[in-house]
């Protein structure tokens, strides 16, 4: 940390920076401000719309801006990360530009600065990369980071060309708000930016649907509905990040109509599964969202004793309409999570075995 100390900020009712929170606490530690960070569009799947003033108003008491381009997906052809007023802008190629996202993606990505901060980027004498005098010298093993992934995206954005990228952004964009508008009245998306008429409109790349409410009403968590999207078929999206209790679902541009209504239908049949909960027709602990997954193995024991039928425990028809081929059946059951970060398990082959 640098002896340096981070003061979180506030966000508004629609999920942007809290501009008269961050004024206060720029002008209290105004002193001693080194820089802010942002992402952009932010965490909270929505567009800094003030973001030009925010890096304005960082200025004024002398501190820097860092924009985090995790997001590009929601950027290229349509908007200008350079023009924001930022000093520092680190353009992930995850997600954007045919890189994995998982595991936190591969860390390789153009970083770009001001002028002025040049001298200060890191260098590396190997590779022909010198280190200016006095330079910061290098901060990685790998002088061009993971290298064997820019083969990868230089040939993306060959292929796709100009129109395309802009064309995956506006795609990306667009499922993200179908899935936002198409579950608004099963689950709330929690931010969005306001329109003219001061309603919530549209979200960005990503949208939060809030589950938080259903701990009360029926007992049921957003750890439970990921764990039910299995026996759907489905890979959970980001659970409880950065709103605890949530599911932030970012399609990308990269999901077919077809699947995005086949989660769509997952979603909604999940829903009135939790209806049924808070209706009293099962019990908080004895429901197909609490013991999901569901494996084969426990479907086809002898005696059935849940209070739910089998074929719930199944998800064989979601939204009602039929789709059974193809289903996936999850190889484990449901584990105890904390019990498991607790303690340590091994699953090595004994040492005895190689004897």
């Amino acid at each position: 940390m640098v002896g340096m100390q981070v003061v979180v900020t506030a966000c508004d009712e629609s999920g942007n920076v809290d501009m008269a929170d961050l004024k206060a606490k720029c002008e209290q530690h105004s002193g001693q401000l080194a820089a802010v960070m942002i992402t952009y569009p932010s965490t909270h799947g929505v567009f800094e719309t003030q973001v030009k003033d925010l890096c304005a108003l960082v200025h004024q008491h002398g501190g820097r801006v860092y924009v985090d381009g995790a997001n590009m997906n929601a950027l290229v052809g349509v908007a200008a990360p350079g023009e924001f007023g930022g000093d520092v802008s680190h353009l992930n190629l995850h997600k954007t530009f045919c890189i994995p996202h998982g595991g936190g993606g591969p860390g390789v990505g153009p970083v770009c600065v001001v002028e002025d901060l040049v001298p200060f980027l890191p260098g590396h004498n190997a590779g022909g990369l010198t280190v200016a005098e006095g330079g910061v010298g290098a901060v990685s093993a790998a002088p061009l980071g993971n290298a064997a992934v820019l083969p990868i995206s230089w040939m993306y954005i060959r292929m796709m060309g100009a129109d395309g990228l802009k064309q995956a952004t506006e795609a990306a964009i667009l499922a993200a708000n179908y899935i936002s508008v198409r579950l608004k009245d099963h689950y709330p998306t929690l931010y969005a930016s306001v329109g003219e008429d001061g309603k919530p409109g549209h979200v960005a790349h990503e949208c939060i649907l809030d589950l938080r409410h259903f701990k009360e009403t029926s007992g049921v968590m957003a750890e439970d509905v990921a764990k039910r999207l299995m026996d759907y078929g489905f890979h959970a999206p980001t659970l409880s990040f950065p709103v605890a209790n949530t599911l932030m679902v970012e399609p990308t541009e990269s999901e077919t109509l077809a699947e995005l209504d086949r989660f769509i239908d997952a979603m909604i049949a999940i829903r009135e599964e939790i209806r049924q909960v808070e209706a009293g027709h099962w019990p908080q602990d004895d429901n197909p969202l609490k013991h999901a997954p569901h494996t084969a193995a426990s479907l086809l024991q002898g005696e059935w004793t849940r209070a739910y039928p089998r074929e719930v425990g199944a998800a064989m028809n979601p939204g009602g309409k039929g789709r059974v081929g193809n289903k996936y059946w999850p190889p484990v059951g449901r584990i105890d999570n904390v019990h498991g970060d607790r303690n340590l398990f091994c699953s090595c082959v004994p040492v005895s075995d190689y004897a």
